[in-house]
């Protein structure tokens, strides 16, 4: 059963979007720079304060951290805990069931797919930066 209360608390988006971002490594210059010429650090660092983003910023941020547009209106840290540390301290047979389940999957070639995709990221962010030093 859900508590009402966690069912009533607000997402913090802006907070959502500064995990997603440095989860990807990203700097907030970076994002602003991809954002256009209206955007700057600054900019940033108030949007990520923001309990609630315009659906508009939102998907640009979305698709400029290619996550999904949901993740960052619906993350919410502490459940996440909640269900981990009530996952992992039970002491029913069938959690530590669950939690020996092979994979289908090698995970070390999942973190490798996901550390070719942030440097991949970043390269495209360095290709962009210089160009934008080459212009002026």
């Amino acid at each position: 059963m859900i508590d009402t209360a966690m069912q009533n608390k607000k997402i913090h988006q802006g907070r959502n979007i500064k995990r997603f971002r440095e989860m990807l490594g990203i700097k907030q210059e970076a994002l602003a720079f991809e954002l256009g010429d209206d955007w700057n650090q600054k900019k940033i660092s108030l949007l990520e304060q923001k309990e609630t983003v315009e659906s508009d910023i939102l998907a640009q941020v979305a698709r400029i951290l290619k996550v999904p547009a949901e993740a960052i209106e619906n993350f919410d840290e502490e459940q996440a805990v909640n269900i981990i540390s009530n996952t992992f301290t039970s002491n029913d047979a069938s959690t530590l069931n669950a939690v020996n389940i092979q994979p289908t999957f090698n995970p070390l070639d999942k973190i490798v797919e996901l550390y070719e995709r942030m440097l991949k990221q970043q390269q495209e962010i360095i290709d962009k930066l210089e160009k934008l030093i080459q212009n002026k």
